[in-house]
């Protein structure tokens, strides 16, 4: 700036002196006109010294690039790590080489012998390797920024306490110099040293990623966003979402790798970037198939499940890609795909059969918490394999001896998955529907004790419903019958409000010939509950029975041609993805409230949505009753 300024000074002096009168000039006193002259000149003084001093650093640089040595040319053809140490014994050098050497020798003792930092004490005591280390930390200043980085790394790979004194020379070194390594050396050092939990190394990862945070704009290449992502744990939220909008500028060049590696580091942070996540997903689906592996799939299908995003097109790409290689695939992939796919409520038909023909051919290397899983991903899609009874039968051999080890929550969740399933048996149940079960559940969160009491309510149903003809069959304890009078309570969504208020203006001005918001003692709650006559007309149900209602409910029974109707809301998240099946536990509510003596009359979303008025949706309720009881009546 006051380069410019002094420039600009001497131009307008030059200016000014141009303009001056000829007598005046003639009538100048010679040193005044020594010093126009002198201005006159200053502006190219000015510019060629600024030049000449560019091109004296310029050539300094030049004059201190070191020339080669005997050390360097034999470092470049070891192969071992004794022809470091020989080298180095035989020539010597300063502290830049020393570095140099001590990371060849790490990393060359790393590729021949990968344990040997079991032998570190051993080695230590080579007179050579000590004097390439003390060279490194007395000459520490003199180490490039590069070779300083390297050396930090090596010293890290050798597992060097922190109480070293060379270790401790060199992070001091680093520390001072942070401010002055490139973007790439300071990711570097994050990478390396994200997992060590030394003072110093924690020292070093903070200043950093604070002067990553600082010079983020700098960050122009794909593997530092990537690197620094999978860093996410360390890394402050600010500088995660300037790498978000990196990662997003960047996308088209990401590798298949990198792809997972940024993925899966948002999924372990709960980092839902949809923009991020759209744009990676697009650029995976042009990858070729080579580059579709199986830890990729598996990666990939756990981040869209934590994250709850969906891309059909992927999901059909890795499936159809995944098919061909499930035979090859170990339990423990085969469960964790199945699980991460449950999560999304995405079910691919010829997938998951092939999952249920993996477990029958190879269930005895199944744990049992492999199996539990399978079972819940399963009943959560409502899922049926084809060969279901080879499936079944190895399911059953394997819980017969192992359910009751379960701890009691898994317990819990096997027998419930069965009873969605319609495979569970009455020796299943029993156990569960005791005081002392019950009361294990009643530890931990309240939201999860009454999450578990509601499974339990549903596995009496499946009891008492399902299998009232077995011996075995028992009453539902006073804890679960008192539970179900209080019911859980949730806000109505706007497909329940309008319903009821369709089914109030059905039922017009009958008195009691409606109840909503129905908690029945099988856990299931119904929208709208309705007694209708052979002719369709509601009548009065407050003076008929309600075995299904909590407490003392007597009543005169169903007159003769009379039906009890139960309005069922079907909402968005109660269906597959990109189907109108509905989920697993939703069909054994459908299948309960029918086994308890109800026509269901479902309304689901995507045919409420289309009725725009009042009149439209009285009339489409009234159809719906019509239907319902027609099929009712032609079985």
């Amino acid at each position: 700036m006051a380069s410019r300024l002094l420039v600009r000074y001497a131009r307008l002096l030059c200016r000014a002196s141009s303009q001056a009168p000829v007598v005046a000039a003639a009538y100048m006193p010679s040193p005044m006109a020594t010093e126009v002259q002198r201005a006159q000149g200053w502006p190219g003084v000015v510019e060629r010294l600024m030049c000449e001093e560019r091109r004296f650093v310029k050539d300094d640089v030049s004059q201190t690039m070191p020339t080669r040595t005997e050390l360097d040319d034999q470092l470049d053809k070891a192969v071992e790590p004794e022809d470091i140490l020989v080298a180095w014994a035989e020539h010597g050098g300063n502290g830049n080489q020393a570095a140099s050497a001590l990371k060849q020798w790490t990393f060359l003792m790393l590729k021949t012998n990968p344990t040997f930092r079991n032998e570190l004490p051993t080695l230590m005591m080579d007179s050579r390797l000590l004097d390439m280390m003390n060279t490194v930390s007395q000459n520490v200043s003199q180490v490039w920024n590069s070779s300083l980085v390297s050396v930090l790394q090596a010293l890290w790979l050798m597992g060097l306490p922190s109480t070293n004194a060379v270790l401790s020379s060199v992070q001091t070194e680093i520390l001072w110099r942070v401010r002055r390594l490139t973007y790439k050396q300071l990711s570097y050092l994050a990478d390396w040293g994200s997992g060590r939990r030394g003072h110093q190394d924690v020292m070093i990862v903070n200043a950093v990623l604070k002067q990553l945070e600082l010079r983020w704009t700098e960050i122009c290449d794909v593997k530092t966003v990537a690197v620094l992502m999978s860093k996410g744990e360390r890394v402050s939220p600010a500088l995660m979402d300037r790498l978000e909008d990196k990662a997003l500028e960047l996308a088209e060049s990401f590798s298949s790798e990198e792809i997972r590696r940024v993925c899966v580091s948002l999924a372990t942070q709960s980092r839902r970037s949809v923009p991020l996540l759209r744009a990676l997903s697009y650029h995976l689906l042009q990858k070729p198939s080579s580059e579709f592996t199986t830890p990729l799939i598996m990666d990939m299908a756990f981040a869209y499940g934590k994250l709850n995003f969906h891309h059909t097109q992927v999901f059909q790409r890795m499936a159809s890609e995944l098919l061909p290689r499930v035979p090859e695939l170990s339990p423990t992939d085969v469960t964790r795909c199945a699980k991460s796919l449950g999560f999304l409520k995405w079910l691919h038909l010829p997938l998951f059969e092939a999952f249920a023909e993996h477990y029958t051919l190879y269930s005895d290397k199944y744990t049992i918490l492999q199996l539990s899983n399978l079972l819940l991903t399963f009943a959560r899609l409502g899922f049926q394999p084809s060969k279901g009874e080879d499936f079944y039968a190895k399911v059953h051999s394997s819980l017969k001896d192992s359910l009751s080890s379960l701890e009691p929550f898994l317990q819990t969740d096997v027998v419930w998955s069965l009873c969605v399933l319609q495979q569970v048996q009455p020796n299943y149940l029993i156990p569960l529907l005791q005081e002392k079960h019950i009361t294990k559940l009643s530890e931990g969160s309240p939201t999860r004790a009454d999450n578990y009491r509601l499974k339990l309510l549903h596995i009496a149903a499946s009891l008492h419903l399902e299998h009232s003809g077995s011996s075995k069959t028992t009453a539902v304890p006073s804890a679960l019958t008192a539970w179900s009078h209080q019911g859980p309570v949730s806000p109505l969504s706007p497909l329940q409000s309008s319903l009821r208020e369709a089914l109030q203006s059905v039922v017009g001005d009958t008195a009691g010939a409606l109840r909503t918001g129905v908690v029945t003692v099988y856990g299931w709650t119904i929208d709208g509950e309705m007694v209708v006559d052979c002719n369709n007309r509601p009548v009065d149900l407050s003076i008929l029975e309600a075995p299904h209602l909590p407490g003392e409910r007597s009543g005169k029974p169903l007159p003769e041609g009379v039906r009890r109707l139960a309005f069922v809301a079907w909402e968005f998240p109660n269906f597959v993805s990109k189907s109108k099946d509905i989920l697993g536990r939703f069909a054994m509510m459908k299948r309960h409230l029918q086994l308890a003596g109800f026509i269901v009359v479902e309304v689901p979303y995507y045919e409420w949505l289309q009725l725009k008025t009042d009149f439209q949706k009285s009339a489409y309720v009234k159809d719906k009753i019509g239907k319902a009881v027609a099929e009712d009546m032609a079985k």
